[in-house]
């Protein structure tokens, strides 16, 4: 396990780059991003751990990350000021472009996987917007009317925009449809409808609705997402039958902060929660592996080294399958393997 500290900041979110495998981003804010200045760091993976190639100061805390999928060396951050930033590692110390239409702190940024040309952001005050890098306005406005924690394009279609709110609902938006009343959105569905199937420990009388605070797409069926929040519970859910979710993965004593599928199996996923704890899930569609299909997921291992709210998480896109990075807000980044941290059997 490889550590890095952010002596003074409380980090928000990790990203891999895209481009290089040893080349991690960190956002993070002062003061656990109540007051003062936000970071952002640059960091290398070495032969002798990690080092700090450049960091940006910002003046507000920072709440979200991501690489650009058309140039290597730049990136996006999501700022407690309502701006998007848009950064060059090449370039100084200041952004090299910036966007202020959001109206309160936006609290996820996302690139476009497919059309790499645009990119998403959400925002406490209810919207989701659209943007490409070249132009200074937003190309389209998604009003919510909740406040919006987590907005993604669809890893599979350029056009397929889902988020997540205060308000427990996963939202789908299809930016091909008509601006109409609807403005574009095709599907809402509640996060807390009862599963599909009874869930071994989870009590039905439980459910209700919670705050959504992340989601993610799974990186190899087209209409699978995962999404998480303040009750602790992972859900899974399938846009081909929307009525509820397939699956439920209790196990987190707090809230999940975060999730990403793995970019190598199709059925495991991470998750970073208040309990401090990361974790690796199945969400058990995988027959070969022992998996029922019919959406009995588990707990594989966690991780439990964090000492504060473990906020962030992503995998590595290259190399072997298990290689991961969170951050929380014990000023720590941690990059491990997920596999040195499965349960036997």
């Amino acid at each position: 396990m490889l550590e890095f500290r952010t002596a003074g900041f409380n980090p928000y979110s990790t990203k891999y780059s895209p481009f290089f495998d040893s080349r991690l981003a960190v956002c993070a804010g002062a003061n656990f991003g109540l007051v003062g200045n936000g970071r952002l760091y640059i960091l290398n993976l070495t032969s002798n751990g990690i080092a700090c190639e450049k960091f940006f100061e910002t003046q507000d805390c920072l709440f979200d990350t991501a690489w650009s999928e058309q140039h290597e060396n730049q990136l996006l951050t999501a700022g407690g000021d309502g701006s998007l930033k848009l950064f060059d590692i090449g370039v100084g110390e200041f952004p090299v472009a910036g966007w202020q239409e959001h109206g309160r702190e936006v609290f996820s940024v996302h690139w476009g996987l497919v059309d790499k040309s645009r990119f998403a952001s959400s925002s406490w005050d209810g919207t989701v917007k659209i943007w490409t890098p070249e132009r200074k306005e937003s190309l389209v406005t998604l009003p919510v009317h909740s406040c919006v924690y987590s907005a993604q394009f669809s890893p599979h279609h350029p056009d397929i925009v889902t988020c997540v709110s205060r308000d427990s609902h996963l939202r789908v938006y299809d930016l091909r449809t008509k601006a109409s009343a609807q403005n574009h959105m095709t599907l809402a569905i509640p996060i807390h409808a009862p599963p599909k199937l009874p869930v071994p420990g989870y009590g039905q009388g439980s459910v209700g609705p919670t705050e959504c605070l992340t989601h993610d797409w799974n990186k190899y069926r087209d209409s699978v997402l995962a999404t998480a929040g303040v009750d602790g519970v992972i859900r899974t859910f399938d846009l081909r039958n929307p009525s509820g979710p397939v699956n439920l993965l209790p196990g987190h004593e707090y809230a999940v902060r975060k999730i990403s599928w793995s970019p190598h199996l199709s059925d495991v996923l991470l998750s970073a929660s208040y309990d401090m704890t990361c974790r690796v899930w199945t969400d058990g569609s995988n027959v070969e592996k022992g998996g029922s299909g019919a959406g009995f997921g588990r707990e594989l291992g966690r991780m439990d080294a964090h000492t504060e709210f473990a906020m962030g998480v992503d995998w590595c896109l290259f190399g072997a399958e298990g290689w991961c990075a969170t951050c929380a807000w014990d000023e720590r980044v941690l990059v491990w393997d997920v596999r040195e941290h499965m349960r036997p059997g």
